[in-house]
């Protein structure tokens, strides 16, 4: 008869940020990054009671107003970002597919605002958009750990 440990249950577990291990250097800065810009973006909108001039930008998106869609949509950019961060500082299941979304959708921003608004709008000209290069990057590096990311 084979004996039963009595640690067995905890043999072959989940231990205690293994999935953070596989995060790079690079997004573990950025991750804290956008953890802070994405707590100061929830309180922007409380700012713009008080303020009429905040300078917004992200991605060649541009605002001066909160109150505006683009300062809307901006701090909506900002959000997502941070609570995607948060995610993925804090292991959550859902975190590579949300970092996956943000990274497709920043490289789809910064493609319009690099391709498609500066031909069809008068006073915004075309700039090179180099907040492509670590998207790409980042897209990708997050694609490669998914799998592992689930199955840890």
């Amino acid at each position: 008869m084979e004996e039963k440990s009595t640690f067995q249950e905890f043999e072959n577990t989940y231990h205690p940020h293994a999935r953070r291990k596989l995060l790079p250097v690079w997004i573990k800065i950025f991750i804290w990054i956008f953890i802070i810009m994405g707590t100061i973006a929830v309180f922007l909108p409380l700012t713009g009671l008080f303020s009429n001039d905040t300078n917004l930008s992200i991605y060649g998106i541009e605002s001066t107003q909160i109150y505006s869609p683009a300062g809307i949509f901006i701090i909506s950019i900002l959000v997502f970002k941070g609570i995607v961060a948060y995610g993925l500082w804090f292991e959550q299941e859902w975190a590579p597919k949300a970092a996956i979304a943000d990274a497709g959708l920043g490289i789809a921003i910064c493609v319009i605002m690099m391709l498609v608004i500066p031909f069809t709008v008068d006073h915004i000209t075309f700039t090179i958009r180099f907040e492509l290069v670590p998207l790409y990057f980042y897209f990708k590096k997050m694609r490669q750990i998914q799998n592992i990311w689930e199955s840890v």
